[in-house]
């Protein structure tokens, strides 16, 4: 009976380490996978940064594109608006960053799971500010066109419902496109950051 009592001890010892160490194990790979997809998701918003940015500088160095907003009485108002909003994408960009550094140097179930949470919140806020700047940026050059443009301005006044809803249509459906876009490339890394945190909170039960 004593050595049925020992094996039976030494059995769930065994099988307690062999738990521990498997439970390890997993952490270890979506420790790396969470690593790994918020390194994509810094990588990407740069890249993206990088383009529209310099679509901005080659715009704003086209004299025939200056004029034009400057008919439009907003070259000031998108001179400052581009500048605000390079100011708050670099702050983005630099909390991505530090994401991944704290997803990279985490050593807890429970850290990285709030890391994952924190990533997870700022890049929704991250789409939602470019798709909200890009739903105001146009407005305001569609409204400014319609007052100003020598074309537009007779039509405006003659129709003025009507264009204003083809205006607003057209201006949803290019936000709806950039939305598929952010939709297709970060909902693809957040819908993964999602499944790791679901397998850490069986980890951490």
């Amino acid at each position: 009976m004593d050595e049925l009592e020992l094996l039976k001890k030494d059995w769930k010892k065994k099988e307690q380490q062999f738990k521990q160490v498997s439970e390890q194990d997993i952490y270890g790979m979506l420790h790396q996978s969470s690593s790994s997809i918020v390194k994509w998701i810094f990588i990407i918003s740069i890249i993206e940064f990088l383009i529209f940015r310099l679509l901005d500088f080659t715009l704003f160095f086209d004299e025939a594109f200056i004029n034009r907003l400057k008919s439009y009485h907003i070259y000031d108002i998108e001179k400052v608006a581009t500048g605000i909003n390079f100011v708050v994408l670099i702050g983005f960009i630099v909390y991505f960053y530090k994401n991944l550094k704290n997803i990279s140097t985490t050593s807890s179930v429970k850290k990285l799971m709030k890391d994952i949470i924190e990533t997870r919140k700022i890049v929704k806020y991250y789409v939602w500010y470019n798709l909200a700047i890009a739903f105001v940026t146009g407005v305001i050059i569609l409204f400014s066109q319609l007052k100003y443009d020598s074309n537009l301005s007779p039509l405006f006044e003659k129709y003025q419902l009507a264009v204003i809803c083809i205006g607003l249509s057209v201006i949803v459906l290019l936000v709806g496109i950039f939305y598929l876009f952010y939709k297709l490339v970060y909902g693809i890394l957040l819908k993964r950051l999602q499944n790791n945190y679901k397998e850490l909170k069986k980890i951490d039960l």
